[in-house]
């Protein structure tokens, strides 16, 4: 009996987890103001966009047991499908797709949610492939696949090629202007709270017990008659098109996409944002793109090597936070 209510009070906590961590970024801007910090909201809304797609990584990272590598590919696909419709409205001319003319657009309510549908695609091309394969070689594949994206962005000379794409047209949501600080942190913070809303949901319903199921024994689970290929591959598309969202968020934002932004890099940072925060829930990838932003930022306001000391305190959280900074809070909230 006590273990089925301490099961079943575990999403409990995770909702009120969600709801502290949303309603603490939402004051941010209020306090940053107070403080006579403005830039801090700037540092918020790149927090907001690495959480974003950190969360959709975890989906198939924490829940699914698989080690990607591909979701900076991901990020830049959805960042490049808003740049790319952007310069086309800019220059009036359409975009021609093979048999498909599209015209381009600076309205977010168009392009955003074409760049998760673009980053659904391309992860569901790429899964397809990647998920026959498992251990090192799914790491190796999706490291490969993301490279090959990487190396198509430094390929598109027209969008600015290894330079990156500026985007000089005027873009626009629901008649907001993305280039506020103030309207792009609200903006990015509402489809945070979307997200974790939605993939809270999905990791407590059935399909997300299949999904924890089969990353631990995923024989078991087709003894049952389950295959669990569909639903990895289901959720590979889910986090994909999470992760070419935030990527569309972050170009609207800093009105610029680069392929660096693609690069397997930016992948391993993703992947230990994953790891610091904790794999096994699905707000705690936002807690370590927290700390790994700050980290990031208060190191190399100190010294150049930032990287060193940096590295030494991710080894430290490795070896001695096990469940990450969340078995750290839980601590803390237990004390």
């Amino acid at each position: 009996m006590a273990d089925r209510a301490s099961s079943s009070s575990t999403p409990r906590r995770d909702w009120i987890a969600i709801a502290v961590i949303l309603v603490a970024l939402a004051a941010l801007p209020t306090v940053a103001t107070a403080l006579g910090q403005p830039f801090a909201i700037k540092v918020g809304s790149r927090l907001v966009i690495f959480a974003i797609a950190a969360v959709g990584l975890n989906i198939v990272l924490g829940f699914g047991g698989m080690v990607s590598l591909l979701h900076a590919g991901l990020f830049g696909v959805g960042g490049y499908v808003v740049g790319i419709l952007s310069w086309h409205d800019f220059n009036g001319e359409a975009l021609h797709l093979g048999p498909l003319v599209i015209n381009g657009t600076g309205n977010l309510l168009i392009s955003l949610p074409l760049a998760a549908v673009f980053g659904a695609a391309t992860a569901a091309v790429m899964g397809v492939v990647s998920l026959r394969t498992s251990g090192a070689y799914f790491i190796m594949i999706t490291l490969a696949f993301n490279q090959m994206l990487y190396y198509l962005g430094v390929a598109l000379q027209k969008y600015g090629g290894e330079d990156g794409l500026q985007i000089m047209g005027d873009l626009s949501l629901a008649g907001f202007d993305p280039s506020k600080r103030l309207v792009y942190f609200y903006m990015s913070l509402t489809v945070l709270a979307v997200v974790l809303i939605l993939t809270q949901r999905l990791v407590g319903s059935r399909f997300g017990m299949v999904l924890r199921a089969s990353a631990q024994n995923e024989r078991r689970v087709k003894a049952l008659g389950i295959p669990p290929i569909r639903y990895r591959l289901a959720a590979f598309i889910i986090s994909g098109a999470i992760a070419a969202l935030a990527g569309g968020l972050a170009a609207s934002g800093l009105q610029f996409i680069s392929p660096s932004d693609m690069s397997w890099v930016r992948s391993g940072d993703l992947v230990v944002m994953c790891v610091l925060g904790g794999l096994s829930t699905v707000w705690g990838p936002v807690l370590g793109a927290s700390v790994f932003i700050l980290l990031e930022l208060g190191l190399s306001s100190f010294t150049n090597a930032w990287q060193l000391p940096f590295g030494l305190i991710v080894i430290g959280m490795a070896v001695w936070l096990h469940d990450g900074l969340i078995g750290l809070a839980r601590k803390w909230v237990r004390a």
